[in-house]
């Protein structure tokens, strides 16, 4: 694995409203949460938990993510019980020391917040976990990439609604940008920490 350098663990929106049964349930999240919960458990001052947190109603969004949540009108926030936003399982208990980072969209990147915090703190690589392959963890991947971390994708721990897109996102990320991402299983990765 080489140097891992200033690492961060980026959990990606391991929420109630993927985990629990709403219409956007994510039936493999449990297969991923003990990955998750030993790699936050271990290091939780170097884990941030993103979270997708819809709008309060579909007009205080712009553009196509106005028509989006107009489709999805049950999942916003007038609707869907505040505590859905909330982290699954066990998560929240390691909050502090780990951090919440809140988003609006698929990608964590946008306005920069994300970016400065890690800058700050000399981070150079980001270790991304969480749900769903082919959704946030794709846009977390190729902004993270952008940006130019080094970018270690674990493999057992991130999952998709359709087994189909998940592989295909995974051989994606694996073909096409090895030299700038590494895919392997969590306890190669913890091991690797010695």
């Amino acid at each position: 694995m080489g140097g891992i350098g200033e690492w961060r663990h980026l959990c990606v929106d391991m929420q109630r409203m993927f985990a629990e049964d709403t219409p956007w349930h994510v039936p493999w999240m449990v297969r991923i949460s003990p990955q998750i919960e030993e790699l936050a458990g271990r290091h939780p001052s170097r884990t941030i938990f993103t979270r997708f947190v819809p709008p309060q109603h579909p007009d205080a969004m712009p553009g196509k993510w106005r028509d989006y949540y107009q489709k999805w009108w049950m999942m916003t926030g007038e609707h869907l019980p505040p505590e859905l936003i909330d982290l699954a399982s066990s998560l929240p208990s390691l909050v502090p020391p780990a951090r919440y980072f809140d988003k609006r969209t698929y990608s964590p990147w946008i306005d920069g917040r994300l970016h400065a915090i890690l800058q700050s703190e000399a981070v150079d690589t980001l270790v991304i976990t969480g749900g769903e392959t082919d959704v946030c963890v794709l846009a977390t991947t190729l902004g993270a990439i952008d940006l130019a971390y080094r970018v270690i994708v674990l493999k057992d721990a991130v999952c998709s609604s359709a087994d189909d897109t998940y592989d295909a996102s995974l051989e994606l990320l694996h073909d096409r940008f090895s030299v700038q991402l590494e895919l392997m299983e969590t306890q190669e990765f913890l091991s690797g920490l010695g």
